[in-house]
């Protein structure tokens, strides 16, 4: 009996972004050997994004691997509409990442590495500052965690006991008033 592999309407189709191909060395007895590094977000614009870090000989096999990693470690974002819903710091090596919540119709206001785990992500209103080392991957990883460090506002309202519509940010109370 002959099966043949039919993609599934289930399978989900992700946003992958390169980030990084770097050419990295180990030295040993008889000089230097080297590989590439690539580094890829994969995310399905809807709140999950995930980062993947692949080494090999070659590049096509290095994002390979990349890929799989990624998809592997999807996390799942706190997402108020297009935005996130506080204030937040990432810190990562001597990297730091701010995130800040925009109002609609404000783009997404990041670089690099930053901007590409973001609308990989599905954030499409939101002000970013990166302070610090500018190590791209340093600088990825700061953002992850920041995004981990999200609170959902309506979980925030009941551990503090205040209402929703006093959490959420300035803009939208200014428009709910």
């Amino acid at each position: 009996m002959d099966l043949e592999f039919q993609p599934s309407s289930m399978e989900q189709t992700y946003d992958e972004r390169v980030i990084e191909i770097a050419r990295v060395a180990k030295v040993v007895k008889g000089g230097r050997r080297f590989q590439f590094r690539v580094t890829v977000v994969a995310g399905d614009n809807h709140g999950k994004v995930g980062l993947g870090v692949g080494k090999a000989n070659a590049v096509p096999e290095a994002m390979r691997k990349a890929s799989e990693r990624a998809h592997k470690d999807m996390q799942t974002v706190v997402v108020t509409g297009t935005t996130v819903p506080h204030e937040v710091t990432g810190r990562v090596g001597g990297a730091i990442v701010l995130l800040k919540p925009a109002s609609a119709g404000t783009g997404v206001i990041a670089a690099g590495g930053v901007r590409a785990v973001l609308e990989a992500a599905g954030l499409r209103d939101i002000f970013t500052k990166a302070l610090g080392s500018a190590n791209v991957l340093n600088v990825v990883k700061a953002t992850f965690l920041a995004l981990a460090q999200l609170k959902s506002p309506e979980m925030e309202a009941n551990r503090r006991g205040k209402p929703v519509k006093d959490l959420l940010p300035f803009w939208e109370r200014r428009k709910n008033a």
